[in-house]
């Protein structure tokens, strides 16, 4: 069985994260996009300390795999919860959450999302504050 290469590395830029959508510095890079009938959407996204999403939801769920660093993560009413190289977070679908690296450390992720034409990838909502990202953490 032969491969077949749809990019390579020097065809897709990093792209930064826009400030409506995160605070702090945010890149992200493109690692899978669906060609149907797949409907996967997988993203490598950099948080550098500090940074994190604002709330948002995502029609179908998400999966998040933490492959270095250290970040947060926290549901709606829910405790700020601390991950770490390894550790995978399903998140529910239409589950409003944030995400994002700890004030001393980066963090990086593999985002997996299902997208298609009646789901988009993420639904996007106000900026999480500096009082709810510093929220004890949960033991």
């Amino acid at each position: 069985m032969q491969y077949v290469q749809s990019s390579t590395a020097e065809s897709t830029a990093t792209a930064k994260g826009s400030p409506e959508w995160f605070t702090g510095d945010v890149y992200v890079d493109t690692a899978a996009t669906p060609a149907p009938p797949s409907r996967v959407l997988a993203s490598v996204v950099h948080f550098m300390p500090g940074a994190r999403t604002a709330w948002h939801r995502h029609p179908l769920g998400q999966n998040l795999f933490v492959t270095e660093g250290v970040g947060l993560v926290q549901r709606r009413g829910g405790e700020v919860q601390v991950i770490r190289p390894g550790d995978r977070v399903f998140i529910e679908p239409d589950e409003e959450h944030w995400h994002g690296a700890t004030p001393e450390r980066l963090m990086v992720h593999v985002a997996i999302n299902e997208v298609d034409d009646e789901h988009e990838a993420a639904v996007w909502g106000e900026h999480v504050t500096d009082a709810e990202y510093g929220a004890p953490r949960a033991s």
